[in-house]
């Protein structure tokens, strides 16, 4: 199992959030699907706004949460990541960061573990490609967040997983 899915479903399992167990695939409903959505527009405009003013901690933050929203569903599903190629290449433009997001955001529509497989994946490169960080450790620093019951008032020092 990915490891980044594993601490989502301990996430779940330590606030109560319903996850079929493992080895049983669950389906969402369309309303699930919704708010599944509307989660993971906000993380995007958050993200797009660091975006415009250049914030690469934000940025992160920013990856790090819409990746972390994506394996949620996966994981309220039931399911596994799937692997899937990523092709987003710095073209010195920060749109084509933006349109690979939307891109990738808008196909989670369809429900599909490979779609929200997809984002995650994206997310990952992102954060090593555009953010230069280490994705894996921004990842497990915000989790570590998240399980302490830290708020928004109480914001994530991400700068330990930017490389210099």
């Amino acid at each position: 199992m990915n490891k980044h899915l594993q601490l989502v479903k301990e996430f779940h399992r330590q606030f109560g959030i319903s996850q079929p167990d493992d080895g049983d695939l669950a389906h969402l409903s369309d309303m699930d699907i919704v708010m599944r959505q509307a989660l993971l527009l906000d993380c995007a405009s958050h993200t797009f706004k660091a975006v415009a003013g250049g914030d690469l901690l934000k940025i992160l933050a920013g990856l790090v949460d819409l990746a972390f929203n994506a394996l949620a569903a996966i994981a309220c599903r039931g399911d596994e990541v799937v692997t899937v190629s990523v092709n987003w290449r710095q073209d010195g433009s920060v749109l084509s960061l933006v349109r690979a997001l939307s891109d990738k955001v808008h196909q989670c529509v369809s429900g599909e573990t490979v779609d929200y497989s997809a984002l995650y994946a994206l997310c990952g490169h992102l954060a090593q490609r555009f953010v230069n960080a280490d994705f894996d450790q921004a990842f497990q620093l915000v989790h570590g967040h998240l399980m302490a019951g830290l708020d928004d008032s109480q914001p994530i020092d991400l700068s330990p997983a930017l490389f210099e």
